[in-house]
């Protein structure tokens, strides 16, 4: 595909109309009038400044293999100049950072300054669009990036530092400072090119990404070496175009999964925001795209029954087999309507969330699948055995489902070949973010380090659990008295 070719397809990610919404502040005012009776909106009211460094007061002791910084990544200003964006994946992204140590623990965090934020703040209101939000009056935008939020996940990898967002190119930052830098451009025919926020690093340090195209209908590959070359990049049009969030990597293959809600162009034409373009066609089932990374350009294809799947822990094969885990939910409710009432302060508890174990017979293309019955979200997996055999998957739970407010109570490690699960219940009061794996400086030793949103005491918590033993609590916990806007996505990057 020439350069021009690409570039329309890049312009053509998103929707970039200029339509009015009809009561620009009416997300803002139901917003504001739940605040006094429901107390989990403190997690989505968001931040018009960065955070200043702050420390915490810190309870036990941190293991030395976490000490370094963990780094979190998530929309926080979600309301500008009185209009509140209509989507939780609609707010600029911040960049926080724990940095952790034998002195204890601090905290900062800082607004990746993007195209898009830097010209909303110039205007003192939303001017570009946004994945669920068409500001009044918003400017026409003829590239992705115009309107990158950032906001996604982040990235260490090849000695660079990213933020990373959904539909356009990885953001350079200052890991110490968290000073925004420059676009990422892999190569000068992929720039402005998607590249998603949720690349694997495999244990050999090569990292797979990808990026959909969604107007043009085109899946692109990348195959990045561990100094932070790009080694491969391919792109295949694919036909009805699904809306695409991750992938799983084994040894051999990428497998992509594809729900049934597609992209449709004319709804795109006719001043749809992106979310909106997408339709619901459960007649197409779940379909799974398998890629040898040898035969990136020769696609295999299953079928799965139909669902809806933001994310995947990890995935592997043997013997011809590909086995791989997600989170599914009977339909794209959550996207399309729940993440939406979010922002209006309203909150409808669904509990048609479970964890899938998927197996691929490659020889005879059969698909199979059984559902593990837990309302979780955020899987995780050790690093070390990314696209390797595995067992153990960490996720964010919800243990009490009649909790009337969203989002997760418990952190789990699950073991999704016998069902065994491993669980520290936070409480009731207290909104668990993603907790992820850390390898131990031994043998056979692994820590998870997360964060939660403590709403009774308006803190933030950062804790420390042995991974073998969730249900012991946390071996160190460190609190920080401020809440800050719930993220998505994070990493720990250890002192070397």
């Amino acid at each position: 595909m020439d350069r021009r070719n690409f570039l329309f397809a890049a312009a053509g990610t998103l929707a970039f109309g200029a339509h009015a919404s009809e009561v620009p502040d009416a997300y803002a005012a139901a917003f504001e009038a739940s605040r006094a009776s429901q107390p989990w909106t403190l997690g989505y009211a968001g931040l018009q400044q960065d955070a200043a460094p702050m420390p915490l007061k810190l309870r036990g002791k941190i293991p030395s293999a976490l000490y370094g910084a963990y780094f979190r990544n998530g929309p926080a200003r979600h309301e500008i100049g009185g209009q509140r964006y209509h989507h939780l994946f609609d707010g600029d992204g911040m960049v926080q950072k724990y940095t952790i140590g034998p002195d204890g623990v601090s905290h900062m965090g800082r607004f990746v300054r993007t195209q898009k934020f830097l010209a909303d703040s110039a205007a003192g209101r939303p001017v570009r669009a946004a994945f669920g939000t068409h500001p009044p009056g918003a400017e026409p935008m003829h590239s992705p990036d115009a309107i990158n939020a950032a906001n996604t996940s982040v990235l260490q990898h090849g000695g660079e530092f990213y933020a990373l967002w959904e539909g356009g190119s990885a953001t350079r930052m200052d890991p110490r400072t968290l000073d925004t830098g420059e676009l990422k451009t892999w190569s000068p025919e992929y720039a402005g090119m998607p590249f998603s926020a949720h690349p694997k690093v495999e244990p050999d340090g090569t990292l797979w990404n990808f990026g959909v195209s969604s107007m043009a209908g085109l899946l692109s590959v990348y195959r990045i070496d561990a100094r932070g070359a790009l080694q491969n990049a391919v792109t295949l049009k694919v036909p009805e175009m699904s809306l695409v969030h991750d992938f799983a990597v084994t040894q051999k293959y990428l497998v992509f999964l594809l729900p049934p809600l597609v992209f449709d162009r004319a709804r795109s034409e006719a001043g749809e925001t992106f979310l909106d373009s997408h339709v619901w066609k459960p007649q197409l089932g779940m379909r799974v795209l398998v890629l040898d990374k040898d035969k990136l350009e020769e696609p295999q294809w299953f079928t799965l029954p139909a669902g809806f799947v933001f994310h995947i822990g990890n995935a592997c094969e043997d013997r011809g087999v590909i086995r791989l885990d997600y989170v599914r939910s009977d339909d794209a409710w959550h996207a399309t309507t729940g993440l939406k009432e979010l922002m209006q302060g309203k909150a409808q508890t669904r509990t048609d969330v479970s964890v899938v174990v998927v197996q691929l017979d490659l020889a005879s293309g059969r698909a199979r699948q059984e559902l593990l019955p837990h309302v979780s979200e955020f899987p995780r997996v050790d690093p070390r055995v990314v696209g390797r055999r595995y067992s153990q998957v960490l996720l964010a739970e919800r243990v009490d489902a009649r909790a009337g407010r969203p989002g997760f109570d418990s952190v789990l490690r699950l073991d999704v070949t016998s069902g065994k699960a491993d669980r520290y219940r936070y409480g009731a009061d207290v909104m668990v973010e993603e907790h992820v794996f850390v390898p131990g400086t031994r043998a056979g030793e692994a820590w998870v380090i997360g964060t939660a949103l403590d709403l009774k005491h308006r803190s933030m918590l950062l804790s420390v659990f042995d991974a073998r033993r969730l249900a012991d609590g946390p071996v160190a916990q460190a609190v920080m008295d401020r809440p800050m806007p719930l993220g998505f996505h994070g990493i720990l990057v250890p002192n070397t």
